[in-house]
């Protein structure tokens, strides 16, 4: 269930509802800045994908590792992206409802990359040396 389409499904229903209730955007240059860079690595990251093999669901394709864009750096930078954009309208608009729904979105994504992780580590056999060379979320932290 996990590697399903529903925790991508349930990050937008995040967004979105944070969108609903205003909690989203800011006019704080910190803010903007925050999300416009992850709006920017969730572009890259996807154009970093070899033609036929971005998948929303969390079955690996293709026939290697993406090293490439910022999968050079971290090795679940869709992810990354999505957590900064949420996280950037949280801090702009705290209150016990965004609070919640960021931690609860951070837990999906969480809960996400390690069934990944698990998948990729048995497709590819490269995939340990990746991961021991990349973090997983956050450059240079996690």
């Amino acid at each position: 269930m996990i590697t399903s389409v529903f925790p991508l499904l349930f990050i937008v229903a995040s967004i979105a509802a944070l969108a609903v209730t205003g909690n989203l955007l800011s006019w704080s240059p910190f803010v903007i800045a925050a999300q416009a860079a992850a709006v920017g690595v969730s572009i890259w990251a996807r154009r970093s994908f070899r033609h036929g093999t971005f998948r929303v669901i969390g079955a690996p394709a293709g026939n290697a590792v993406i090293r490439e864009g910022p999968y050079r750096v971290i090795r679940h930078p869709m992810y990354s992206a999505a957590l900064l954009f949420v996280w950037a309208g949280v801090a702009s608009h705290v209150s016990a409802f965004t609070l919640a729904l960021g931690a609860a979105c951070t837990g999906v994504v969480i809960a996400r990359v390690f069934a990944e992780e698990r998948l990729l580590r048995a497709r590819f056999a490269e995939y340990p040396s990746y991961a021991g060379s990349t973090n997983a979320l956050i450059p240079f932290v996690f």
